[in-house]
């Protein structure tokens, strides 16, 4: 960092420490200004954060690129909770992994072909894609240096979005939203993603834990997740194992309906007509979240919560240490056990099933077989510590970001690259629901907010007290 931007933020520094309490005071009268009282969303029947009291989501729109079973219904069409089914464009998920895995193929290439093309492709269409996304595996000399390099954000996240951002300025077709050039644009970040996740940390790093700083370039005969493992590590070298969990973990991130928050977020600022890097930087923002794409890494730090404060991991001091979560007691103290349930999976979650089929022979590969049976532990015990502390309308279980955060500490990620490992796989999806959404020309999304306020008399400035 330069000798200016320390003399900046120690001037910035003094300004805030003066400024903070009238900000502090300000803050007050806004929160009371804002808060509406619960009764009133009974009264007007507003489902809060577009869900009704059972959690499900309001219907508000179509597609045809995923679905989500969490229920069956009988003939008198009563709701009953089932075992999570997850399709894309149709195609159970187990059915893909088992496609590619059964013959030892790397599966995210040709899962990202399905979501964006609607059909799986053959080998011809499916060389071609990769052919194409090796084209644009690359980022700009000057876009490394000047964006990636100069001032690193100490979170990822951020700091992806602003270089999404600024990759307008290098688009000359950059507000063109004609399908075409939005397929373009959406195969290029697709593989740009994962090179402006990894410089992005090593830069970090660098800058602030002085680590030396290497920078490999992609190799186009590599898979997305073999040069991430390649440019991440500082000799390259991984396993099979390794990239082929790695890449199950982006197949089961690409997509998840239109109803997530980023994804909807994508249908939001798309339905507006604004241009591709404007609407994945928005997107960038919601997956940001603790409550969506930042999830993994709370389990993660939950687990080495559990590890310091649990001396003999038995179910019974387990299932202490998970009720004092739910008390507000442990942890945080958010009265939340990371990674169990779901908004709309109830009896399980099929992409957590799926992984925890792979969890286990990795772990034992890295020899943290005490590691997975903890997890196991937690991931049984949990349904049963929430079932009597809480009242339950759907089944809970664990949910993928509790398999994951385990995966991505096993392969040796980063906690930092926890969230863009995730983006680095949903951009495909984001990119699929945003061409649905311009192809159908639809209205721009805009939802009614019911306005509860009294009515009141303007007051001349020197009358007021």
């Amino acid at each position: 960092m330069t000798n200016t931007t320390t003399i900046y933020t120690a001037a910035y520094q003094e300004f805030l420490d003066d400024v903070m309490p009238k900000i502090n005071r300000l803050a007050d009268l806004a929160r009371e200004s804002t808060e509406i009282d619960d009764a009133w969303y009974y009264k007007f029947d507003v489902k809060r954060g577009l869900r009704d009291l059972e959690g499900n989501g309001v219907l508000a729109g179509l597609t045809d690129i995923s679905d989500i079973v969490a229920f069956e219904r009988d003939a008198e069409g009563n709701k009953t909770p089932c075992e999570g089914i997850l399709r894309y464009r149709g195609i159970n998920i187990n059915d893909i992994v088992s496609g590619f895995m059964s013959s030892n193929r790397f599966g995210f290439e040709e899962t990202a072909y399905l979501l964006l093309f609607g059909s799986l492709p053959n080998e011809k269409q499916l060389t071609m894609f990769q052919e194409i996304l090796a084209g644009f595996r690359t980022l700009p000399e000057s876009f490394v240096r000047d964006v990636i390099m100069k001032a690193p954000s100490k979170d990822l996240m951020n700091g992806i979005a602003r270089g999404v951002l600024t990759l307008y300025s290098y688009d000359d077709k950059a507000d063109d939203i004609s399908i075409p050039n939005v397929l373009r644009q959406s195969i290029q970040l697709i593989a740009q993603f994962p090179l402006m996740s990894v410089y992005s940390y090593q830069v970090f790093q660098h800058y602030h834990d002085y680590q030396s700083l290497i920078i490999h370039h992609p190799v186009s005969g590599l898979s997305a997740a073999e040069n991430i493992l390649h440019t991440l590590r500082h000799d390259s070298k991984y396993t099979e194992l390794e990239s082929k969990i790695l890449d199950l973990m982006l197949v089961l991130h690409a997509e998840h309906g239109g109803g997530n928050n980023s994804t909807f977020t994508t249908h939001v600022v798309s339905s507006s007509g604004s241009d591709t890097y404007s609407v994945i930087a928005a997107a960038l923002g919601s997956l940001k979240g603790p409550r969506h794409g930042g999830a993994n890494i709370k389990v993660v730090q939950m687990f080495d919560d559990i590890k310091k404060s649990v001396a003999k991991p038995t179910d019974a001091n387990i299932r202490d240490y998970l009720e004092k979560l739910l008390n507000k007691e442990a942890f945080d103290k958010s009265g939340l056990i990371y990674g169990m349930g779901h908004a709309v999976y109830s009896l399980s979650d099929p992409r957590a099933q799926i992984l925890k089929r792979y969890v286990e022979e990795l772990s034992e590969a890295k020899g943290l077989h005490d590691e997975y049976e903890l997890y196991s532990r937690v991931a049984r015990l949990a349904p049963e510590v929430i079932g009597e502390k809480r009242h339950i309308y759907k089944g809970v279980a664990a949910n993928v970001d509790f398999y994951s955060g385990f995966v991505n500490s096993t392969l040796g990620i980063p906690g930092e690259l926890f969230t863009p490992i995730f983006a680095i796989a949903r951009i495909v999806g984001w990119s699929a629901h945003r061409i649905e959404e311009l192809s159908n020309k639809g209205k721009i999304i805009r939802p009614n907010y019911k306005c509860i306020s009294e009515y009141k008399d303007y007051i001349a400035l020197e009358k007021r007290k």
